[in-house]
């Protein structure tokens, strides 16, 4: 591969004689061609312990309380986060309601309850830190703690093979 005097990127494209286009062509090509295909690059992590929703959440039985948080895949469909906004302790919340959103430097989301409940905990170390949900979403990322009024609730949310599934099909 000598692409020191070509005047083309990998897939055939004008360089568009900028200094460095080449190169830089070849690094894209690289990433969408060499990560891509073996899904070093893409592949959002599912965590096989949690339940999770259609529009992203998940949610982890701890006790007699729901954790909940965004997936790995939304945090990293989103960006880098910049705010995260939770209810208020106390809250009451329906199962599908929003209760709370996420925003980064290209996008804002609402984010939904999985179960009914009554808020218990918020993270209010997303305050500060938002960006604890990009580095590790299903652990110190985690949003809020419900205690939920009717736990059969999760029973309409995805077990990690059905959301794995989903996130497939979306590619």
């Amino acid at each position: 591969f000598d692409g020191a005097a070509r005047q083309h990127d990998p897939c055939g494209r004008p360089a568009m004689g900028r200094p460095g286009a080449i190169a830089m062509n070849r690094l894209l090509w690289y990433h969408l061609h060499v990560h891509v295909e073996d899904n070093t690059m893409s592949k959002s992590k599912v965590d096989t312990s949690l339940r999770y929703m259609k529009t992203h959440e998940w949610a982890r039985v701890q006790g007699d309380e729901i954790v909940v948080g965004i997936s790995d895949h939304a945090q990293e469909a989103m960006g880098d986060l910049v705010y995260v906004e939770v209810p208020r302790i106390g809250d009451n919340i329906n199962a599908g309601d929003r209760f709370g959103a996420v925003e980064s430097v290209k996008a804002a989301s609402d984010v939904y309850m999985p179960v009914s409940g009554v808020i218990t905990a918020v993270n209010s170390a997303l305050e500060a830190a938002p960006e604890d949900i990009n580095k590790d979403p299903y652990g110190a990322g985690w949003m809020i703690k419900v205690k939920p009024a009717n736990l059969a609730d999760l029973d309409n949310t995805l077990d990690a093979a059905a959301y794995q599934a989903q996130l497939d099909a979306e590619e």
